[in-house]
C-alpha cells in the first residue's frame, strides 16, 4: 500500500530587519528597574527601539524622544566603575540610565540622539571625522522624513482651544502648533508659561513661503519643516518651551515574544482578535441547546407607550391631541365623546294630483341597517357608566320618530281635505 503523501512544507516568511540611523548593544535601567538589562537598540526618527537580539524584527520596548530635555554623564552614585561608559537620558517625566561598552560608544549614542532631537550635528563631543559624517547622513534622512509628516505637537484646534489644552495639561508641554487662520497654509505657535504665578500666553505666526516655513519674529528665521520650527523654539528658549505631547503611548493589540524552535530567533506574535458575535449567534453543538426564541406579536399603535424625552436634551415637546381611534365605523371621532348623528328626514315624494285621505297607517318598523349601525355604535362606545345614558337616548329617539311620523300623517290629511274642497267647488273638475 502506498503511503499517504504529506502536505508540502510552507516556508515561514522572512521579515526584513528594520533600518536604523544607529544601532548597537545598550544596557538600560528605567526608574522602576532594579538593575540594568541588556538590549539590542536602534535609533530611527525620534524613537529608540529595543530588541532582545540583533536578529529580531519586532521590538519589545520603545522610547519616544519627543519629550527630550537633556543628556548627562556620570556613573551611578556609590559606584567605583568607569564613569565613561554611563550616560543618562532626561525626559520630561522620567530619567533613563544607560550603560555602554566603551567611551566611544557612549559618544556615538549621545551624538546621534542630539542630531535627531536638535536637527544639527553636535560639535562638543569627542568624535572622529567618520562619526561626524555618519551623523550628517542621519541628519539629512531625518529632515527628509520630517518634511513629510507633522510633528506630534501639531493639533487642528482653534486659538481658544489651544489655550485651554495648555492650561488643562501643563505637565504635557507648553508649546503647541495649530493651523493659521489666514488660509495661506501657514501655522501658528501658541505657548504658555508662568511668570510669578501669572500665566503668560503668547501666539507666533509662521508663514509658508514655498517649501520653507518662515518664523515671523524680529529677525525672521527660515526652517525646512515644521519639526525645525519646533526645534527653533525649544533651542532658542534654553528648553523652557517643550512640545505639547499627551501621554497616549499605549498599544492596541496584545502581543508577546515567542522563540522559534528551528533557528532560535525570537518572533513577535500578535494573536488575531476574535470577531464580535452578531445579534443571532448559533449555539454550539456540544453545549446545552438553547430554547427556541419566542414569537413576538406586533403591538398596535394604540398599545405603544409614548417615548420618554431624553433628559440631556433641552427641547420643548409640543402637546398633541390624542391619536384617533381606529373604529370600524368611522362616524365616532373619539372614544371620550359621545356623538349620535340625527336621523335623516325622509322627504315625501312630490304630489302629482290630489288623493283622497288614506286611513291611518301603523308606524313602520325601523330599518335593519339603522338598528344594526346603532348597535355597532353602542358596542364600540365605552360601557362603563353609560348604560343609563344609552337607554335614555333610545327612548328619545323613539319619541322623535313617533312625532315625525304623526306630523307626516297630519300633513297628508290636510292635503287630502284641501283637494276634496276644491273638487266640490269647481264642478268642471268632475267633467
Amino acid at each position: 500500500m502506498a503511503s499517504a503523501l504529506s502536505p508540502p512544507r510552507v516556508p515561514k516568511p522572512k521579515y526584513a530587519l528594520p533600518s536604523h540611523y544607529h544601532e548597537s548593544f545598550l544596557e538600560k535601567k528605567g526608574p522602576r528597574d532594579r538593575d540594568y538589562k541588556k538590549f539590542w537598540a536602534g535609533l530611527q526618527g525620534l524613537t529608540l527601539y529595543f530588541y532582545n537580539s540583533n536578529r529580531d524584527c519586532q521590538h519589545v520596548e520603545k522610547l519616544d524622544l519627543g519629550a527630550f530635555v537633556r543628556l548627562t554623564d556620570g556613573a551611578p552614585s556609590g559606584s567605583s566603575r568607569d564613569s565613561g561608559i554611563y550616560f543618562n537620558l532626561v525626559l520630561r517625566n522620567e530619567e533613563i540610565k544607560f550603560k555602554v561598552e566603551s567611551l566611544e560608544s557612549r559618544e556615538m549614542w549621545k551624538g546621534f540622539i542630539l542630531t535627531v532631537v536638535e536637527l544639527r550635528v553636535p560639535s562638543n563631543l569627542t568624535l572622529l571625522p567618520g562619526h561626524l559624517y555618519m551623523m550628517a547622513e542621519a541628519l539629512a534622512k531625518e529632515e527628509a522624513r520630517r518634511a513629510l509628516e507633522m510633528p506630534s505637537c501639531f493639533l487642528k484646534v482653534s486659538r481658544l482651544e489651544a489655550q485651554l489644552l495648555l492650561e488643562r495639561y501643563p505637565e504635557s508641554g507648553n508649546l503647541l502648533l495649530r493651523p493659521s487662520g489666514d488660509g495661506m497654509g501657514g501655522v501658528s505657535v501658541t505657548t504658555r508659561q508662568t511668570l510669578n504665578g501669572t500665566p503668560v500666553v503668547r501666539h507666533y505666526k509662521v508663514k509658508r513661503e514655498g517649501p520653507k516655513y518662515v518664523i515671523d519674529v524680529e529677525e525672521p528665521f527660515s526652517c525646512a519643516s515644521l519639526h525645525a520650527v519646533v526645534s527653533y523654539f525649544v533651542s532658542h528658549t534654553k528648553n523652557a518651551l517643550l512640545p505639547f505631547l499627551l501621554d497616549e503611548d499605549y498599544e492596541k493589540v496584545l502581543g508577546y515574544v515567542e522563540a522559534d524552535k528551528e533557528n532560535g530567533e525570537s518572533v513577535w506574535v500578535a494573536p488575531s482578535v476574535p470577531a464580535v458575535p452578531g445579534p443571532g449567534p448559533t449555539p454550539p453543538t456540544d453545549g446545552p441547546k438553547q430554547p427556541p426564541p419566542t414569537s413576538i406579536t406586533p403591538v398596535s399603535s394604540q398599545d405603544k407607550l409614548p417615548q420618554l424625552p431624553n433628559p440631556d436634551e433641552n427641547y420643548v415637546i409640543p402637546i398633541s391631541d390624542a391619536p384617533a381611534a381606529d373604529y370600524v365605523n368611522g362616524d365616532v371621532p373619539s372614544p371620550g365623546r359621545l356623538v349620535i348623528q340625527k336621523p335623516k328626514k325622509c322627504h315625501l315624494a312630490p304630489k302629482v294630483q290630489a288623493k283622497p285621505p288614506k286611513p291611518p297607517i301603523a308606524p313602520k318598523p325601523e330599518p335593519k341597517g339603522l338598528s344594526r349601525g346603532l348597535a355597532r355604535k353602542l358596542v364600540f362606545l365605552p360601557t362603563t357608566g353609560l348604560a343609563d345614558v344609552t337607554a335614555e337616548l333610545e327612548e328619545k329617539l323613539q319619541r322623535r320618530r313617533a312625532r315625525e311620523h304623526s306630523a307626516g300623517l297630519a300633513e297628508d290629511q290636510r292635503v287630502g281635505l284641501g283637494a276634496q274642497r276644491v273638487s266640490q267647488v269647481d264642478p268642471s273638475s268632475k267633467n
